[in-house]
């Protein structure tokens, strides 16, 4: 069964990840029904200090402003399977945690938990204090999965974005999608 994916983007510094990410998902669009995308304002900003562009705004997906509440994976019936917040700030987690839904984001993401979906939420910040820690308890325990963007160095990435892209394959791993990637032992 092909997936339907929301892809959040939040202001928190790992750009290259969402980047990445959206570009892998177009070569495995065979196993995708459809990629809807949402991007705080925060999240523009820090794009375009990172990445020296504005290349999302050309993102071949449909992009929802983050106040579009009428967006379709703002309700549980139009059946949206896989949410990921790349990268995810510790203030958009904290808001998930406490059940805020203030904008489409933490809308769609409390949407995914009610529904028993699959939430995974790429947390880019370090260290975590007690707090952020117990947010992600709380997460974890609602059903979501934090995949921290902890790039792994055992497939010798040689620039940054193969670096990045060992975040990026697990992602797509934890999204239930088949990739081309390192895998140990092989």
């Amino acid at each position: 069964m092909k997936k339907k994916i929301v892809v959040a983007i939040t202001g928190a510094s790992g750009s290259i990840y969402a980047k990445l990410l959206l570009e892998r998902l177009r070569v495995l669009q065979s196993q995708i029904a459809e990629v809807s995308v949402v991007m705080s304002d925060n999240a523009k900003d820090v794009w375009k200090f990172e990445l020296d562009n504005e290349d999302y705004n050309s993102i071949p997906y449909k992009i929802y402003p983050k106040t579009d509440f009428m967006a379709p994976f703002a309700s549980g019936s139009a059946k949206f399977d896989t949410m990921v917040i790349v990268p995810c700030s510790m203030g958009t987690l904290g808001r998930i945690a406490g059940g805020i839904s203030d904008d489409l984001i933490t809308r769609a993401a409390d949407v995914i938990l009610k529904e028993r979906r699959k939430l995974i939420l790429v947390a880019r910040d370090m260290p975590f204090n007690l707090i952020h820690i117990r947010n992600m308890q709380t997460v974890t325990e609602a059903g979501g999965i934090i995949c921290p963007a902890i790039p792994s160095y055992y497939s010798k990435p040689q620039t940054i974005e193969d670096l990045a892209m060992t975040v990026v394959n697990r992602i797509i791993d934890l999204i239930g999608l088949d990739n081309e990637s390192y895998r140990w032992g092989k």
